[in-house]
């Protein structure tokens, strides 16, 4: 058998797996059947790691053992303490990675060795490194990462090839946002510019719709415990989904704390959310301002990722760019496609070989130089070597001097930002190298800097006076793990017992059990506790009825989750339209956008 490349969308709320087959990007299914598996990890009280929709349906019933939306965090010293154990973002996106290759592997019948991965075009150099991190640790080698509204638009030029076309790809998944401005022409897409938030998605709609049944509620968000509020928190994402396909929906909350109704309607979203549609605005003016272009000289517009499905999103941005015509192709599965299209030009497949995709360096990259100027003013400026938007590769040199007279020692700092002083921005380096004691502005040394498409960038120092030349390649450890710390967690994981793909369904329906048990009282916690302990005992004792029971539970907990929808009802308020929501509007969108929410958030 062959090893394979796959293309992998690791998104904040789920993650999708594809492949480059018989001439086409396909999504590899897991073991539902389905192509999302939610980015949730799970740890049990034997150390079973359960990874997917199993490990969702535990952020209610044990939220101190799940961890959700870590990928926020991807590249910081961040830590969740799972049980009696503590893990880095990365060490949770690893468990993520291993699934969706255990799932390839089994779909395609081969060893997967490698994998291009997506990240937010506006993730730093931090993320990226973190990302390519997990990739190891899942047992993947990662030499290619892709910015995800770059692997959108590959996708898209793939389906629907373009000529001479200027396309804005708008990628609002459940974590992120990322706005970029790309140039297709025959076989050759051109990232123009980038702009994005690594804080705002769907995650953050989430937060606002439960904070405003909270409210409505008069409840003290203080004083809820942990599992109500991840019942909340659960409530709100439905709500938010069922806004999807109607003008207003029922948040129904029914737990040992609270039981309550509460009316929402995409007016009273528009309301309660105006901070976040002015988050949204501000990375689509600032990618129009980077590349130069106005809004109607864009040809088209492409929604990408699961929280575009909102209504609500798609009208904001018909007004704030004066539009009509946004396009829709498949929103949750885009990026996942164009990682698929990526993954068969890295294995040089006929069918994409030639062609090209050229990317661009989300942020600016520079050094410190000293204040001269304001030597009170305690930090250094930046100085830029490689603006942001800068198409990749490249190789950029800048000469610097010594500052000081008789100066000794020349300290040069690598930053990554866009802020004046470099006290704002990300250290990602740092070089230094003796130099003759000289009157200030005598001692030259040149910077050259080269980042490649893979984000590697190394750094050139020489001081010709001398002839010192020294090279510094960037991998950012301060933060996140070493080699030696990777290796020993590669042996860790092997004796980590994830939970095997055969059980994953039954694992899915015990852990909805159990959330319902802690949600329900009386006759009907009896009931799913009877009905599970009978589901135990049929997977220890009878292995032919397995599906069958499997089949009448889910039914009968699909039914109870109805039930609890019922039991209470009380008066709704509605806030006045925003000047820019407009009924008649929202009819024509529901009617173009129709049958979007099959799928979560990506």
């Amino acid at each position: 058998m062959g090893k394979r490349i796959i293309g992998i969308d690791l998104g904040t709320t789920n993650s999708l797996a594809a492949v480059w087959e018989n001439g086409e990007s396909r999504l590899i299914p897991n073991a539902f059947g389905e192509y999302l598996t939610p980015s949730v990890v799970s740890v049990d009280d034997d150390g079973t790691i359960y990874v997917g929709k199993a490990a969702k349906e535990r952020l209610i019933s044990y939220p101190e053992k799940t961890a959700s939306v870590f990928k926020r965090h991807m590249g910081t010293n961040k830590e969740y303490f799972l049980g009696k154990k503590r893990y880095m973002p990365e060490e949770l996106s690893a468990f993520v990675l291993k699934k969706l290759k255990e799932d390839a592997e089994r779909y395609l019948g081969e060893e997967v060795e490698e994998a291009i991965i997506s990240v937010p075009a506006y993730f730093n150099d931090m993320a990226r490194n973190a990302t390519k991190r997990a990739g190891r640790l899942a047992g993947l080698k990662v030499e290619r990462i892709i910015n995800e509204p770059s692997a959108a638009a590959l996708a898209g030029q793939k389906q629907n090839p373009e000529e001479d076309a200027v396309v804005m790809v708008f990628d609002f998944g459940g974590g992120t946002l990322d706005v970029s401005l790309v140039e297709c022409f025959d076989n050759v897409i051109e990232i123009l510019a980038v702009s994005g938030d690594n804080q705002l998605g769907g995650e953050d709609f989430d937060n606002m719709i439960a904070r405003y049944f909270i409210l409505r509620n008069h409840l003290e968000a203080e004083k809820l415990s942990a599992e109500t509020f991840a019942v909340i928190k659960k409530s709100a994402e439905k709500c938010k989904r069922d806004l999807t396909d109607h003008k207003s929906a029922e948040m129904v909350v029914n737990c040992a704390e609270i039981s309550a109704k509460t009316e929402i309607s995409r007016k009273d979203v528009t309301e309660f959310c105006l901070e976040l549609f002015d988050r949204m605005r501000k990375p689509v003016f600032r990618v129009l301002m980077d590349a130069k272009v106005s809004a109607d000289s864009i040809n088209n517009i492409i929604l990408v990722g699961g929280s575009c499905k909102m209504p609500v999103v798609q009208q904001y941005l018909k007004h704030i760019l004066k539009r009509k015509d946004i396009e829709t192709r498949e929103p949750d599965r885009m990026i996942a496609l164009g990682c698929g299209v990526c993954a068969g030009i890295k294995e040089r497949n006929e069918d994409v070989k030639d062609m090209l995709l050229t990317d661009i360096c989300p942020f600016s990259l520079g050094v410190g130089i000293a204040n001269l100027k304001y030597p009170e003013v305690e930090s250094g400026l930046m100085s830029f070597i490689i603006p942001r938007n800068s198409s990749l590769p490249i190789s950029k040199e800048e000469v610097y001097v010594n500052a000081f007279d008789n100066q000794e020692i020349l300290h040069m700092n690598i930053y990554q930002g866009e802020a004046m002083y470099t006290k704002d921005n990300i250290l990602l380096g740092q070089m230094q190298a003796e130099i003759p004691p000289k009157p200030a502005g005598q001692v030259a040394c040149k910077m050259r800097f080269t980042y490649d498409i893979n984000g590697v960038l190394e750094v050139n120092m020489h001081i010709p006076l001398t002839g010192e030349q020294k090279q510094l390649v960037i991998v950012n450890n301060q933060l996140g793990m070493t080699e030696d710390d990777i290796r020993k967690k590669l042996e860790e994981y092997e004796k980590l017992k994830l939970n095997p793909a055969e059980s994953d369904e039954n694992r899915y329906v015990l852990e909805w059990g159990e959330r319902l048990y802690m949600q329900c009282s009386g006759e009907f916690r009896d009931e799913i506790l009877q009905r599970i302990l009978y589901f135990d005992h049929v997977m220890s004792q009878d292995l032919y009825q397995i599906p069958k029971v499997r089949k009448y539970l889910t039914v009968f907990f699909a039914y109870v989750e109805k039930i609890m929808e019922t039991y209470v009802n009380i008066d709704s308020s509605i806030f006045e339209d925003e000047d820019w929501y407009d009924d008649e509007e929202d009819e024509e969108t529901d009617r173009e956008f129709k049958g979007w929410n099959e799928e979560d958030d990506e």
